[in-house]
């Protein structure tokens, strides 16, 4: 006999409506460049935005029993993250599925593997990552874990996590570093914001980066 957990501790909703105002890749240099998914997960669409606690699951190449449980179990606002073997030859997920998630008010899906029915998920606008888009179809015999840790996209993503994405990627931020990474993130919006009034107002990156010094320090001679 195989038991699965389906309970785990979820994070503040406040701290993720939080940290759902940033882009993924502020909050990925803001908690010192951790939490990236590798590159090759992006959304079928790129207007398609994503923040909410990871739903962990665990899929066999070309089987998505696992997925459509997790579907199941799953509750409003959480992302469903598969873990597939990062398999691009299989569409494990498609308009079907997507509307199944969003009558339950589920937050989006990542997955290491593929999807296919990308015009009816545009149309939808439920938000969903892949790895690819493949056609070929996928059976349903493999048991696996839900609600454990999971290796997608090179990060190990635990249930409860709280996962964000949009057109540039996506980004894991552990549940007990939410606060943290919130005030990081804000930080950097910040400094950001007063380098582009620097910019704006005249001065350039030379003078904002400190750039001459750092080329001098490395042997570099402009010749103006």
């Amino acid at each position: 006999m195989i038991n699965i957990s389906t309970k785990f501790e979820r994070p503040d909703p406040d701290l993720v409506k939080q940290l759902s105002t940033f882009s993924s890749a502020t909050i990925h240099e803001a908690q010192g460049r951790l939490g990236a998914l590798d590159s090759t997960i992006k959304p079928v669409d790129h207007r398609m935005k994503l923040c909410g606690p990871a739903f962990t699951v665990v899929c066999a190449p070309r089987d998505n029993l696992m997925l459509q449980t997790a579907i199941h179990y799953a509750g409003p606002g959480d992302v469903i993250v598969v873990s597939g073997g990062a398999y691009a030859e299989a569409g494990s997920f498609g308009d079907v599925l997507a509307n199944a998630c969003q009558a339950k008010g589920l937050g989006g899906l990542i997955t290491d593997t593929g999807v296919r029915d990308t015009e009816d998920l545009r149309a939808l606008g439920f938000p969903v990552f892949s790895h690819s888009v493949c056609i070929k179809g996928t059976v349903k015999e493999t048991v696996g874990p839900v609600c454990e840790p999971i290796t997608v996209g090179g990060q190990v993503v635990r249930p409860g996590d709280v996962v964000s994405a949009d057109a540039d990627g996506v980004v894991v931020v552990r549940r007990e570093n939410l606060a943290e990474v919130i005030a990081a993130s804000q930080q950097r919006v910040d400094t950001e914001a007063e380098f582009i009034a620097a910019y704006r107002s005249g001065k350039t990156v030379a003078e904002i980066c400190n750039l001459m010094p750092m080329l001098a320090a490395k042997g570099i001679v402009i010749n103006e």
